[in-house]
């Protein structure tokens, strides 16, 4: 076994404004869509809580090789700014390297950028090796992802509970749900982790358009993590997430949706998707009777 130490520097640019790319960075939801650096890398969250004091456990898996675990502690979250956490990977119960993460963010319009310089002591061969292809690999990812996701956060003058009442209730979800002109008509609801919820949204003009959203995470009061198909069972459209924050004794909803494709995002934007969700949020507002 060696010990070492290494300092080391990445940069990346991102055609997405930079208030996405640390949406992107920092949601758990999103940051399990492009954690892995490698197809043939799987990567389970085991917990996930970004904010100062919470840390993220996840498992790196490859077949026929051991799990390798990574425990991460946020030790500083400036939105928009920095981000600074540990980062502890070890392997069958022995550690194998220590570091501290400091993530910078600057940018203007759509375009930002992010800089990442890792402090790392190595105990075990190859993990500056190791680190440099995964944080290149998981940076390239990043920025895919910023580049295909839509964000969207309105303040509610209503109590967290309240919000989140409204919004996990399987009786109320269906009443507000969808743009201004559309109703739900469910067929199955679940909102549950692992549970489901199949409708159609029906268009002012009569349209049809089936929904299938599959409940992956639902931490109470605070997120809801969710995949997003074309009909039951049918494609992959998104990967979404809802983070629930207290604002002076009214509630911020931030929505984040990353589109499956780079072209998805484009034909959304074409349609207006983000200010059909921002109406989305205004009828939930009007539903809870909120300004």
């Amino acid at each position: 076994m060696s010990d070492s130490f290494a300092t080391l520097t990445f940069e990346r640019r991102v055609a997405a404004p930079v208030a996405t790319l640390w949406e992107v960075w920092t949601a758990p939801a999103a940051r399990a869509v492009w954690a892995s650096p490698a197809p043939s890398v799987t990567v389970e969250f085991l917990e996930a809580d970004t904010r100062v004091g919470g840390r993220e456990i996840s498992l790196c898996k490859v077949e026929g090789q051991p799990d390798t675990s990574c425990e991460a502690g946020w030790l500083a979250l400036q939105p928009g700014r920095r981000s600074v956490n540990y980062e502890v990977i070890s392997s069958q119960g022995v550690t194998q390297s220590a570091a501290l993460v400091t993530a910078e963010f600057s940018g203007t319009g759509n375009e930002s950028r992010i800089g990442v310089t890792v402090q790392l002591s190595s105990l075990s061969e190859n993990m500056e090796d190791g680190y440099r292809q995964g944080f290149s690999a998981g940076l390239a990812n990043l920025a895919g992802v910023a580049e295909r996701t839509m964000v969207i956060s309105r303040v509610i003058a209503a109590p967290r509970d309240v919000v989140w009442g409204a919004w996990l209730n399987p009786e109320t979800l269906p009443q507000w749900w969808g743009p201004d002109g559309f109703s739900c008509r469910t067929q199955r609801i679940d909102l549950r982790a692992g549970g489901e919820w199949v409708f159609d949204m029906i268009g002012p003009d009569g349209t049809v358009y089936p929904n299938h959203h599959l409940y992956g995470e639902v931490r109470t009061g605070d997120r809801i993590g969710y995949t997003l198909l074309w009909g039951e069972n049918g494609p992959k459209h998104a990967d979404a997430w809802v983070q629930f924050e207290d604002e002076d004794g009214a509630t911020r909803i931030t929505l984040g949706m990353a589109l499956s494709t780079a072209e998805e995002y484009r034909t959304a934007r074409g349609f207006g998707a983000v200010e059909l969700g921002l109406q989305t949020l205004g009828k939930l507002a009007r539903f809870l009777g909120a300004p």
